[in-house]
């Protein structure tokens, strides 16, 4: 049963499905089961013990058996009233105690009809009730291990389509249900050490409620708990995990989406760089996040398709920044925004800016938290290809009127640390830009709203000097070819491996390295990003059709003669190839460690390799 089917049909609710049986209601068996409930509690226990044995039939019983157990069960569904919590504690327990798992139909029907009558009549047998369906999302371990066999993938439907048919029954019969069944989901989500397709399972059907009545009530909850999970898998991935390529290629050269000759199209899969098979185990967390990550592009999908989207974006975004936002060593959670975005760039495309832009703004916000905000949008900016120009630059402009406000109003004192709120503005402008100047520079209107940039460049704070070389760099660069500005002696920086200015800014944390957008690399959840992000191969720089040399103007080190100017003219060479920016290296060992990770992933910082 796929995550994005809705349960949605009420249709005869208040029927319970004991009557709407194919086969007939048996009186006598009723007066049997009722005069064995009552027995129990004059003290005579044959009869009751004999009707808490039928209990235990299975499938593959004798057809008899099975009959009498569908008789049995119908015939509890019409006495509900005569149950006793505690008189019947063990006919209540084998009930509760069932798996639709181990049924035909006949008996599954059956089932489901008692626990809706029992949920339906008293408030007492509720909570058991759902605890009964959600514990029947999964099935037996023997079961999971088949997962992908047919007649396993048959039986799920079966089972997974009436669970969640009674869960919606009793929703409508029993208002309170919703609320109590949101703790119950949470409590039963397979535990962190569980690696297998349970919890694949387990948050298709979570998905499957958000998509249905209840998701009314509880859907934020509910993506919230599949946001936490996604999250936590996420955090087991380590960059040990990554394979280590060819380290004599270069720091930068990590975005190369050269097809595999005869097996994918340009971008469909990711050729170097992406995690390693699994063939030593060591890699199933990373295989599960990305059947996790496929199950939740799918079901954002199905909301699009069904015209909720809109509305689910907005419980989306509260789990992103409840969960991800500031969690600085997540690597791919992060891609539910960036799709949900990519399947409506009018609507959650422009939210999602506009949302990261308020709360960069909002001087009630922690000054890590506006940090990474504005670190978000500016690689969504970059990245997002689905972005039109106008949004891109309508940010682009709040950025550099807050950034030009601050200027005139900051203090003297110039410690990069003291202004880590404006140097990241500026390095997310220079960013953006570095990946949109041509578009941005090609329309009159929104190459004026850049005009304050020059000034605040060049103020006493000197972002050129505090942030990401790189990214200064290739920035400057593309400043002179478009004609944004004279690209002077004044912009004299220093392209060091290492910047402490910028460490400085970027705090512990190392926000000033932080690129949340950067390519993903799951196999499978990058066949879905793809086609919407835009790498830095398909980036036209205002420098494309300039001749080269002319990047002598911009000064590396401050000495045009100097040797290490020719390993700043290298470092621009690669950095054509990618501008995410390098590593700081807090020495040799770290830097040769560093550079041997794969450049795929090599850019994107975390602070655990730090």
């Amino acid at each position: 049963m796929g995550a994005s089917e809705a349960v949605t049909d009420p249709s005869s609710l208040y029927q319970t499905d004991y009557m709407a049986n194919d086969y007939d209601y048996d009186t006598d068996v009723v007066h049997t089961v009722r005069n064995a409930l009552a027995s129990v509690q004059n003290g005579e226990s044959d009869n009751y013990d004999e009707l808490v044995g039928v209990m235990h039939v299975k499938e593959f019983s004798n057809t008899d058996a099975v009959a009498q157990l569908a008789s049995v069960l119908d015939a509890l569904s019409g006495s509900v009233a005569c149950i006793d919590i505690i008189h019947h504690r063990k006919i209540l327990s084998a009930i509760f105690g069932m798996k639709l798992w181990d049924h035909g139909d006949v008996v599954m029907d059956a089932l489901v009809g008692l626990i809706v009558s029992l949920a339906a009549t008293s408030g007492k047998y509720l909570d058991s009730c759902l605890n009964m369906l959600v514990s029947n999302f999964l099935p037996p371990p023997s079961v999971i291990k088949r997962h992908s066999d047919t007649r396993v993938i048959n039986k799920k439907r079966e089972v997974l389509s009436r669970v969640h048919a009674a869960l919606l029954k009793i929703s409508v019969l029993v208002p309170l249900a919703p609320s109590r069944l949101l703790p119950m989901l949470a409590h039963k989500m397979p535990k962190i050490h569980k690696k297998d397709q349970s919890v694949v399972i387990y948050v298709e059907n979570l998905l499957k409620l958000e998509n249905s009545s209840i998701g009314q009530v509880g859907g934020s909850r509910i993506l919230m708990m599949v946001m936490e999970r996604l999250r936590d898998l996420d955090l087991e991935i380590g960059w040990d995990d990554i394979p280590q390529d060819d380290s004599s290629r270069g720091m930068f050269d990590m975005e190369l989406e050269d097809p595999v000759e005869g097996i994918m199209d340009e971008g469909d899969e990711l050729p170097v760089g992406s995690l390693k098979e699994d063939t030593s185990g060591e890699n199933i967390v990373s295989e599960l996040l990305d059947k996790l990550m496929v199950t939740s592009f799918d079901h954002l999908e199905s909301c699009q398709n069904a015209g909720r989207l809109d509305q689910v974006f907005e419980n989306l975004f509260e789990s992103f920044e409840n969960y991800i936002l500031n969690t600085y060593k997540s690597k791919f959670t992060q891609f539910l925004m960036f799709h949900a975005c990519s399947l409506d760039p009018e609507s959650c495309g422009v939210k999602f800016a506009s949302k990261l832009m308020d709360i960069f703004l909002s001087s009630n916000k922690p000054r890590a938290t506006r940090m990474s905000a504005v670190a978000y949008l500016a690689s969504y900016l970059a990245r997002g290809k689905f972005l039109p120009v106008s949004v891109v630059a309508s940010m682009l402009k709040r950025l550099v009127d807050e950034c030009a406000d601050y200027c005139r109003t900051c203090n003297d004192d110039i410690r990069p640390e003291a202004h880590r709120i404006f140097y990241s503005g500026c390095q997310a402008i220079m960013y953006v830009l570095c990946f949109r100047m041509r578009s941005i520079l090609d329309v009159p209107r929104f190459r004026s709203q850049l005009i304050p940039l020059e000034s605040i460049l060049m103020h006493k704070l000197n972002p050129l000097m505090v942030c990401l070389p790189s990214i200064v760099a290739e920035f400057l660069r593309q400043a002179k070819a478009g004609g944004l500005f004279i690209v002077s002696d004044s912009f004299i920086f220093d392209d060091l491996l290492e910047s402490e200015l910028s460490r400085a800014f970027g705090g512990c944390e190392r926000l000033d390295t932080f690129f949340p957008f950067d390519p993903i690399l799951l196999k499978m959840s990058n066949s879905a990003i793809s086609p919407n992000f835009n790498y830095w191969t398909m980036v036209r720089a205002t420098y494309d059709e300039e001749d080269d040399d002319d990047d002598a103007e911009i000064i590396v080190n401050g000495d045009e003669e100097s040797d290490e100017d020719n390993d700043g003219d290298l470092d621009y060479a690669m950095n054509k190839m990618s501008i995410t920016p390098k590593h700081s290296f807090k020495n040799n060992m770290e830097r040769d460690r560093l550079m041997k990770m794969p450049s795929r992933i090599r850019p994107s910082t975390s602070p655990e390799s730090l």
